[in-house]
């Protein structure tokens, strides 16, 4: 694990800018080591000779400062992050970040890095209410952005309202809790299953259901950021491979089990997240099922393996186990049954039957069940899910 987290600093063109230097004082103090990036404007207001002298470090402001065989700015820089805070963020960059335009340094950087990005934005408040910022914030923190709103008060502008820069211990809050998680994970291996499994009717059919795979998704990425050797086993989906992950892709029930338990013996955490499918046709047909008076009047089905309760089953050392159950009603009484007969250490539940979230959308609200008791979270993004449910599992882990 790394001596000291890196935290880089984004410093955006607004009059805040001069409280930015309050928090690189206040995270060097704590240990961390500072890089700063500015945009042009953000130089009308600080220096970036303040920054250099806070920081002891260089100061990057434009795409063109590299000296020939120095490292790609933005790409070194986004490959040091632990952590990307960028404060005071203008209603402009928001914007950028939002559309995925990279056209300074500071965006560059933004948009190469894996790190977790926490925006403390500071505006006037007729931009903050607009629309379109609003929009775009919400953008953002469905990505999984780290937002720590300002706040009202006494605008530079001379209006009073919402907008202004949040407290520099709220900012330093935020970046010291996500620092916490950095390459926490280091030295462990977690696998993690994603999607819904397909169970062949016939070559062309089969029965499914309509999870999204965003939630294991999330997970997997989550955990490799924070250190871990990552495993993904996945039915078919539509997302992009996470970063950093050995995925697996599968599609039956039969074939999650088989490449499950394979890698179960290296895992110190296992996430089935999986919507696994409980039945399965019996007899597939080998050819397309045509209407008219051949077709089959039923299909028979048979049940699938348990994956979850064979895991629970096994003796001796074993993994922490996590496995989800997605309910239509009583969902604290279902989750807790499953979690005492699957002898696993978590369950997430959620209810589906709402249907703005869960299945395919980018919030969720869930239930973490334990033997401890039951902790409800409020609707957030599936990556904000992903982070509060590896930090439990960090905890289960000691």
């Amino acid at each position: 694990m790394k001596e000291r987290t890196t935290v880089v600093v984004g410093v955006t063109g607004g009059i805040a800018a001069y409280k930015t230097c309050e928090l690189v004082r206040a995270l060097v103090k704590r240990g961390r080591r500072v890089k700063v990036v500015m945009t042009g404007a953000a130089t009308r207001f600080v220096t970036p000779l303040t920054f250099r002298t806070l920081t002891n470090e260089p100061v990057a402001v434009s795409l063109w400062d590299d000296s020939p065989g120095d490292p790609v700015h933005h790409v070194s820089l986004a490959e040091e992050a632990d952590v990307m805070v960028i404060a005071p963020c203008t209603a402009n960059v928001i914007a950028k970040l939002a559309h995925g335009r990279a056209d300074d340094l500071l965006t560059t950087t933004a948009l190469a890095t894996e790190a977790p990005l926490i925006i403390a934005p500071a505006m006037n408040m007729h931009m903050w209410r607009k629309d379109i910022t609003q929009a775009n914030i919400a953008a953002l923190r469905a990505r999984g952005a780290v937002i720590v709103d300002p706040t009202s008060g006494d605008l530079a502008c001379g209006d009073v309202g919402e907008g202004r820069l949040a407290p520099v211990e709220a900012i330093l809050d935020a970046v010291l809790a996500e620092a916490s998680r950095a390459r926490d994970l280091e030295g462990r291996s977690v696998l993690v299953t994603a999607g819904g499994t397909q169970e062949p009717v016939d070559p062309v059919r089969y029965l499914g259901n309509r999870s999204s795979g965003k939630t294991g998704f999330a997970i997997a990425a989550e955990a490799a950021r924070r250190g871990a050797r990552v495993t993904l086993v996945t039915a078919p989906t539509h997302l992009a491979d996470p970063f950093g992950v050995e995925v697996v892709r599968v599609h039956t029930a039969l074939q999650m089990r088989a490449a499950v338990l394979a890698r179960a013996g290296d895992a110190d955490a296992i996430v089935m997240s999986a919507a696994v499918a409980d039945f399965r046709p019996a007899r597939p047909e080998a050819g397309k099922i045509k209407k008219g008076a051949n077709a089959p009047d039923a299909i028979l089905l048979e049940p699938t393996p348990d994956i979850l309760a064979e895991l629970g089953a096994r003796e001796g050392a074993r993994p922490v186990l996590v496995g989800f159950a997605a309910e239509t009603s009583d969902v604290e009484r279902h989750a807790r049954e499953k979690l005492a007969s699957k002898r696993v250490d978590l369950i997430v539940a959620n209810d589906v039957s709402d249907p703005s979230l869960g299945f395919g959308t980018a919030d969720n609200r869930v239930l973490f069940v334990s033997a401890e008791g039951t902790e409800e979270l409020p609707v957030m993004p599936k990556q904000a899910i992903a982070r509060a449910l590896l930090d439990r599992v960090r905890e289960l882990l000691g």
